[in-house]
C-alpha cells in the first residue's frame, strides 16, 4: 500500500510539474491561452487577425510604459518580424532583450530561433533549440515548434 501511494503521488507531483511548466513562457503568435494580461489579450487578438501593424501599436504604447515586460517584447518582435518587410535588427533587439528580462522565455526562445532561420543562422537557431530542450524536461510545444521550423528549413537547403 505504501508502494501504492508513492507512486500515486510521484504522478501528481509530476503531472502539476507538467502542467505548471506548459502555462509559462508566453507564446504570442497560436492565441492558443488567453493571458490575463489585458495588454497581450489584445495584441494577441490582432496578431490572430494578422493586423501586424496594430500589434505593433498596442506593444510599442505599453512598452513605453512597462519596458520591463518580456512578454510585451518577444510579441513585439513577434509582430515585426511577420511584418511585410521586417527590420531585423529590431526584431531581434526586442527577442534578446525579453530573454535578458527573463532567460527562460519560451516563447521568446522559440520565436528567435525562427528569426535566426529568416536571416539563414541555421546554427544559431540551433542554440535556442538547445535552450529550449533545457527548458522543457517533459517537452514544450515551444520546442517542437521550433524543430518542425528547423526540419523545414534543412529540407529546403541544397545538398
Amino acid at each position: 500500500m505504501k508502494y501504492r501511494n508513492r507512486m500515486m503521488a510521484t504522478v501528481l507531483l509530476c503531472s502539476s510539474y507538467a502542467a505548471l511548466a506548459a502555462g509559462g513562457g508566453g507564446g504570442g503568435g497560436g492565441g492558443e491561452t488567453v493571458s490575463a494580461d489585458p495588454v497581450v489579450a489584445a495584441a494577441q487578438s490582432e496578431i490572430e487577425q494578422k493586423n501586424w501593424a496594430a500589434a505593433q501599436s498596442t506593444l510599442l504604447k505599453a512598452l513605453a510604459g512597462n519596458p520591463q515586460n518580456a512578454d510585451y517584447h518577444n510579441l513585439y518582435a513577434y509582430a515585426l518580424r511577420k511584418s511585410a518587410n521586417p527590420d531585423m535588427d529590431k526584431v531581434f533587439s526586442h527577442y534578446l532583450e525579453a530573454l535578458r528580462i527573463d532567460p527562460k522565455h519560451r516563447g521568446a526562445h522559440e520565436y528567435l530561433g525562427e528569426a535566426y532561420l529568416m536571416v539563414n543562422n541555421l546554427p544559431k537557431a540551433r542554440e535556442q533549440l538547445a535552450a529550449l530542450d533545457k527548458l522543457c524536461f517533459f517537452g514544450c510545444e515551444e520546442y517542437t515548434d521550433l524543430k518542425v521550423a528547423i526540419a523545414a528549413y534543412e529540407s529546403r537547403q541544397p545538398r
